[in-house]
């Protein structure tokens, strides 16, 4: 690799050839502010606030996009240049909406946090504000221009890494807005509600529709009896809410803490991950052994993903796997076998379920998602912020809580189950339990570590019983679309596909926290929040799904369930897709 070397603020650095000067300067561990750079997704120079002094150019450069050369000389903290970063805040603020401390994003506000690191104290350059039109039609996200800032990083998330194309900018100049195609809601638009787009938002511009004040108001209701249950990715997200390093697992803490929050019951929704296992992989099992059976299967775990399939692929709705996501499958069961054995009637009961993912709040509203008397199987959907912030309104010392148990009526799970949360770790957790009902051997290395890892797609063969089944594993819906093409082309065939629709899997779901555009940069976040379900995992007796045995007493004859993917199977946890059109005629 060719490498070059420039000075930056007196500090001499390496970097390979082809880095830009904010790359170099990174590399020099000096800190340029920035907006509208997202690492490894955007560089358009639009902000004004990465400008920086160099040899060889013209007044002041873009450092996200100014190429570094050899022997340059850059100097980014002169008072001309701090000057100037002040003075592009000052114009960004102008127009701003600036009801900061009622924001969502007060205090985890890339814009708000630049303004008071440069001393933006007044607004030299007030004036007529951009008006408040908030879109919140959508189930999942809701959309405020007034505090917009056109940076433009949700648009290249958007069309870049995921693929949609659900928002662009549109006018010139001051009167460009961001927002969906002829002025419509996201939720008439191709918006497969993934919610990476508030991930790349710097301000609060876009956010999750808040389920907050209907959770505690069930809380409240002593005609209701609610049930919580936090998927696997929560464990090693939600902990970077209260200062703990990224990928921290907090299990103990999780439970405790929803436990003081006044919930009635205190579920897992990795019990449900391995009651999705035996569903999926006997389905998988099925159609791998049946001529005439539509392959590869592909997962359904994901609601972003499912949509995406719905809208642009529609084609490979046969292909889905029927189960029901586990959330959804617990619900269920929360609402049918738990209800029975407690002698509770279904309609009082309250099921919250707390996600690293906003496509489940829309989910979570399908009319396919209502079994039992018709009651939908979850009634609420809390992202980890939101359950950050209903943790702090009630006071709990979330880093001090002692660590706690689940409640065991479904609270027991395998380490396939909490790997749910990381790109593969479905596939993984189903050829950990397919191979065995296949072979009906033991499997003694559970670990697949060809479908771990965080590149986009994964490929791998497992020989099972003699059979080589061709696996792939795709994240973020932009890959998804990659892998789709090549099947269709007859380019690649598989057995099996995982799909994921954020990239790195649910830890990094469109409701996990928030980190900075600066952090991105220094941060692996995919690899770190992994990282905390493998090691939670690796530290468990039962690695398999259908070695728990609490799931696994639901199977067998005169049990709840009976077979898996039985007729009182099918009822309870599968379900069907529609196909959708990318807009909905007006």
């Amino acid at each position: 690799m060719d490498m070059i070397t420039l000075t930056i603020d007196g500090i001499q650095v390496s970097v390979p050839a082809g880095s830009t000067v904010l790359e170099a300067a990174r590399a020099a561990n000096v800190n340029i502010p920035t907006l509208c750079y997202l690492p490894e997704v955007q560089q358009i120079g639009a902000c004004r606030l990465c400008l920086v002094e160099a040899t060889g150019t013209r007044g002041f450069g873009a450092a996200c996009v100014l190429p570094a050369t050899d022997g340059m000389v850059v100097k980014t903290n002169t008072p001309e240049i701090r000057e100037q970063r002040k003075i592009n805040l000052e114009l960004l603020l102008a127009n701003h909406n600036r009801e900061c401390t009622s924001c969502i994003r007060s205090e985890n506000c890339e814009f708000q946090a630049l303004c008071r690191e440069y001393g933006v104290n007044d607004y030299p350059f007030d004036g007529v504000k951009t008006p408040t039109t908030i879109d919140e039609v959508s189930l999942s996200i809701v959309r405020d221009n007034s505090k917009c800032i056109k940076c433009r990083r949700c648009v290249a998330t958007c069309n870049k890494v995921q693929k949609i194309g659900a928002i662009g900018a549109s006018k010139r100049g001051f009167n460009t807005t961001i927002g969906s195609v002829f002025g419509r809601s996201l939720a008439d638009s191709p918006c497969v509600n993934c919610g990476q787009c508030i991930l790349a938002c710097p301000t609060g511009a876009l956010h999750e529709k808040e389920s907050i004040q209907e959770v505690w108001d069930a809380i409240a209701d002593p005609a209701k009896h609610v049930v919580v249950q936090p998927a696997p990715a929560v464990r090693a997200t939600l902990g970077e809410e209260f200062g703990l390093p990224m990928g921290t697992p907090v299990t103990g803490k999780l439970a405790a803490a929803l436990k003081r929050l006044g919930f009635d019951k205190v579920f897992d929704t990795n019990y449900g991950a391995d009651l999705t296992i035996i569903e999926e992989g006997n389905e998988f099992v099925h159609r791998l052994n049946d001529p005439n059976a539509v392959l590869p299967m592909i997962t359904s775990c994901s609601p972003g993903w499912i949509k995406y399939c719905e809208t642009f692929f529609p084609e490979f709705i046969p292909n889905l796997s029927s189960c029901k996501s586990p959330h959804e499958m617990l619900g269920a069961m929360i609402k049918s076998y738990y209800a029975e054995k407690e002698g509770i009637d279904p309609k009082s009961i309250f099921v919250v379920s707390v996600m690293p993912c906003t496509a489940k709040k829309f989910e979570a509203k399908r009319a396919e998602l209502a079994n039992v008397d018709g009651l939908a199987d979850v009634d609420a959907v809390l992202t980890v912020r939101e359950l950050a912030r209903m943790i702090k309104q009630a006071g709990i010392d979330f880093a001090r809580l002692p660590d706690e148990d689940f409640d065991s009526f479904f609270g027991a799970s395998s380490g396939a189950a909490d790997i749910f949360g990381a790109t593969g770790g479905v596939m993984e957790a189903a050829l950990r339990s397919v191979y065995e009902i296949v072979t009906g051997e033991t499997l003694e290395d559970v670990n697949f570590t060809a479908v771990r890892g965080i590149e986009g797609v994964k490929e791998a063969e497992v020989d099972v019983g003699g059979t080589l089944v061709k696996v792939a594993v795709a994240n973020g819906t932009g890959n998804a679309e990659k892998l789709l093409n090549a099947v269709k082309s007859g380019e690649k065939q598989y057995h099996f596909i995982e799909v994921m629709g954020c990239p790195g899997g649910c830890v990094c779901g469109g409701g996990t926290p928030i980190v900075s555009s600066k952090d991105r940069a220094y941060l692996n976040v995919k690899a770190e929040r992994a990282k905390a379900l493998y090691q939670i995992d690796a530290g468990k007796a039962i690695r398999k799904s259908h070695q728990n045995s609490s799931v696994m007493a639901l199977y067998g004859e005169g049990s709840y369930l009976g077979e898996p993917n039985g007729h009182r199977a099918h009822e309870l946890l599968h379900t069907h897709y529609v196909a959708r059109k990318k807009y909905e005629e007006k």
